[in-house]
């Protein structure tokens, strides 16, 4: 084993660059803009540009470098192509060979979300696991698979896309893709906020949520916590949904733990208790006893998982 590698999580507006340790210790970390210009043309060779600097400013030569590990926001085939990255303006597209040519190194590429569920699997809430399901919840919903402590990608790089699945065939409201009543629409942060102003609409009761213009889901969940029976009703119907879901999950990955990472996570064991009462109702019973911890690497999950990848 080579003794660095990098880890590069593409974001529509950052790139986010770290230098580690084969070991899993972070040396440093950067960003750079992420310029989507001309279809993104030029990311992959700013991103060439940073880390061949980087190497150039510490003196780590290609010999000393595992390889590069990159993340990027759509869905990657288990060989390395993009299927599509609006965000970035990239259609179909082999990352693994335009950056092994333009680097000369050892390139792996994953999906931004299932690279960070592998980081966390790694070094974070998952860490010591090898079979793991992350939720991330945040605008949307995304996830991660992990089993054998491998990314769980599927044939169209779709795998871990939990937030489109169906869990209301009765919604009349679309979701962003399209479809409806996807999981999203019901526990990311706008789900909350949507299923809050719903539940506001159909009754009468005092409740602080009415005194919040624009109404978001920290709101909802500080106002749970201080005893407000309407925010309380939100929370409970929101881990109900996505309790119940993990536990269907459960049934095909058989995880050892549940990891919940994205913004909405922040509202801590409220959150996790309640998903993991319902989860633990309707769970088959071999699956009842996966654990529930939260994620605990942030923003820097993304680059630990790419590094991982390139270790496997």
């Amino acid at each position: 084993m080579k003794k660095y590698a990098f880890g590069v999580d593409v974001g529509g507006t950052t790139c986010k660059i770290g230098l580690f340790e084969t070991t899993g210790v972070m040396i440093e970390k950067w960003e750079i803009p992420t310029r989507t210009d001309n279809h993104g043309e030029n990311i992959l060779s700013d991103v060439t540009d940073s880390v061949r600097g980087k190497m150039a400013e510490k003196g780590i030569s290609k010999e000393d470098v595992q390889g590069v590990g990159i993340g990027v926001p759509g869905p990657v085939t288990a060989e390395g192509v993009v299927q599509k990255c609006v965000n970035l303006g990239w259609g179909v597209f082999d990352v693994v060979k335009e950056m092994t040519e333009k680097t000369g190194l050892h390139i792996k590429v994953g999906n931004d979300a299932n690279v960070a569920a592998l980081g966390e699997m790694w070094q974070g809430g998952g860490k010591g696991r090898k079979n793991m399901i992350m939720v991330t919840l945040g605008t949307g919903v995304g996830g991660g698979i992990i089993v054998d402590g491998k990314i769980v990608a599927g044939s169209h790089g779709a795998g871990g896309e939990i937030g489109h699945m169906t869990v209301n065939t009765e919604e009349t409201e679309p979701c962003g893709c399209g479809r409806y009543g996807c999981l999203e629409q019901y526990a990311s942060a706008t789900g909350a906020v949507r299923l809050a102003k719903r539940k506001l609409q159909a009754t009468d009761k005092q409740t602080v949520l009415r005194n919040y213009d624009p109404l978001t889901a920290k709101d909802i969940f500080d106002a749970a916590k201080a005893k407000d029976q309407v925010a309380d009703e939100v929370v409970e119907e929101m881990t109900m949904i996505l309790g119940k879901q993990l536990s269907d999950m459960a049934c095909v990955v058989d995880p050892e733990i549940i990891v919940i990472g994205g913004g909405v996570s922040k509202a801590g064991t409220i959150l996790t208790e309640r998903i993991q009462k319902y989860y633990k109702k309707a769970a088959f019973l071999v699956c009842r006893n996966a654990e529930f911890a939260l994620a605990t690497l942030g923003n820097d999950a993304g680059m630990y998982g790419c590094v991982q990848m390139i270790l496997q």
